[in-house]
């Protein structure tokens, strides 16, 4: 059988609504002919590095987890508003690498056998002018190795399906509880409107548990994307500078990621200064920065759908203040303990027991606290220890599609993880957080002394880190020491070619 069999065999499904013979099985001369379909467009990259070939394995590994079924996997809509940058979810941009807007993924799974078609928007050559030519279901299967449809008959396609069926199996953002219901569950509670007795499962959890260890080509995607994030944190050691805006760090960075390839920031930047520095997200980035302050940068570039998380805290005027350098130091203390324990068979909750111990002796040390294992009187009317005052998140995180990406627990190898202790001195701590007890208050009066030396830094130390067969693979070396910091900043300023009286412009609007 040659190709031009199958592409007739193909177009012929795609003209027709198809149906299922009662117990939802294809037609039996289907399965060989989709085996040579995928076979022959199972070299195609779609995703970086990350082949067609790997995309079929990963659905192929969710078929074998939940078992025989109709699972429909749901793309994202486009944004209803003209000109805003679509992003795929995660969820179908790993199941399928497609991204372009509107999608969906039917798989029919039924012993050995598994069915897949793909609806995406059918070509417009109108539309195209304006944005961008579509794949059209024609191109769809050399991209993907799955067969096209128009999404305009992926109702009918259900319709037929859940005529035989008990349960659809959803993968995506589907949150039908949800106060306001995003463009997922809309599209899936339309589909399924009329099968009353048709239940739908989400089924996230379990290409979840796949997504927890990368491949050979995430890895290396990862890799790359974390590349150009630390080459992004020195883009920013050279700009920094006493009376530079937070805004002006963004654009320098941000520039960085995009003049490598990488199609968006991962997340908000975080350029954070003086007091907020002491902001976990702060990304309003629009304060003038000023001699004495701690500038926190958590930045990650977005490449190739994967993300990185780095984390780099600097004195604004390039030398570290003894109060600054204490702070810093037993961050990056525990930071370091941390990084000791990681690797197959370490649990992220014990590393961060550890780091937890170590900022707690150093802050009792500095009086920011009374003692190691302190506590305060919360709001209500608990106890909490105080070193949650100064540190009151967890110490990292899987990464991969997501910022916050699945990673496993204990660790293994080809997990890919972030380690990122910090410390927070906020303002307003002793006056709006801390509840006014007579408990807090005696110790508000023990720390306050340490507490005016400190007030106003915030740090935050955060690496990317591949799991391996011995240990770890540290992949973000961005200059972390005190001293490697300051060297870095002690070059000449770049931004010679700045308008500072432009700059100034903001600065006398506010």
């Amino acid at each position: 059988m040659n190709l031009l069999h199958i592409f007739a065999m193909v177009s012929f499904m795609q003209g027709f609504p198809m149906r299922f013979a009662p117990g939802w099985l294809a037609p039996g001369w289907l399965a060989p002919v989709m085996a040579v379909v995928l076979s022959a467009a199972a070299a195609a990259p779609l995703a970086g590095q990350v082949t067609s070939d790997e995309f079929a394995d990963r659905r192929a590994a969710l078929v074998a987890a939940v078992g025989d079924g109709v699972i429909l996997a749901m793309g994202s809509a486009a944004p209803p508003q003209d000109y805003i940058p679509f992003h795929q979810n995660s969820l179908f941009r790993y199941l399928t690498g497609f991204t372009e807007p509107d999608a969906a993924l039917i798989m029919v799974a039924a012993g050995d056998e598994l069915h897949e078609i793909l609806f995406v928007n059918p070509r417009d050559p109108g539309r195209e002018t304006w944005e961008g030519i579509r794949m059209g279901p024609e191109r769809s299967v050399e991209a993907t190795g799955i067969p096209g449809r128009s999404v305009a008959d992926l109702s009918s396609v259900v319709d037929s399906l859940l005529a035989h069926q008990q349960e659809l199996r959803v993968v995506g953002p589907y949150q039908p509880a949800g106060v306001v219901q995003n463009d997922v569950t809309q599209r899936v509670r339309l589909l399924v409107e009329g099968h009353d007795g048709v239940s739908v499962r989400t089924i996230n959890s379990e290409v979840n548990a796949l997504r927890a260890l990368k491949s050979d080509a995430e890895l290396e995607l990862l890799r790359r994307t974390v590349a150009i994030t630390v080459e992004a944190h020195r883009e920013v050691a050279a700009h920094l500078a006493p009376g530079r805006n937070e805004f002006e760090i963004q654009a320098v960075l941000e520039m960085t990621f995009r003049r490598y390839g990488s199609e968006r920031p991962a997340f908000a930047s975080i350029v954070g200064s003086g007091p907020n520095s002491t902001i976990l997200h702060y990304n309003t980035n629009d304060r003038f920065m000023e001699d004495g302050d701690m500038v926190v940068v958590d930045i990650g570039a977005s490449y190739g759908g994967y993300a990185a998380d780095v984390t780099r805290s600097y004195p604004v005027n390039g030398r570290f203040s003894p109060e600054q350098r204490a702070i810093y130091q037993l961050v990056r203390d525990a930071q370091a303990a941390a990084e000791d324990m990681a690797g197959p068979g370490a649990a992220m909750g014990a590393m961060n027991a550890e780091a937890s111990r170590i900022l707690a002796a150093g802050l009792a040390e500095l009086g920011l606290i009374e003692a190691p294992d302190a506590t305060y009187e919360t709001a209500m009317g608990t106890r909490a220890p105080q070193l949650q005052l100064y540190y009151m998140h967890g110490l990292g995180h899987g990464i991969g599609l997501d910022v916050h990406d699945p990673a496993p627990s204990p660790l293994e190898a080809g997990a890919v993880i972030s380690i990122e202790p910090g410390l927070y001195v906020r303002p307003n701590l002793l006056t709006e957080v801390v509840a006014d007890t007579p408990a807090n208050r005696a110790m508000i009066e023990g720390i306050r002394p340490a507490f005016e030396r400190f007030v106003g830094i915030g740090v935050r130390i955060e690496d990317n880190y591949i799991i391996t067969r011995d240990g770890v693979e540290w992949i973000s070396p961005a200059p972390r020491e005190i001293d490697e910091i300051e060297a870095a900043l002690a070059a000449p300023r770049a931004g010679a070619d700045r308008n500072a009286e432009w700059v100034e412009w903001y600065r006398r609007m506010r």
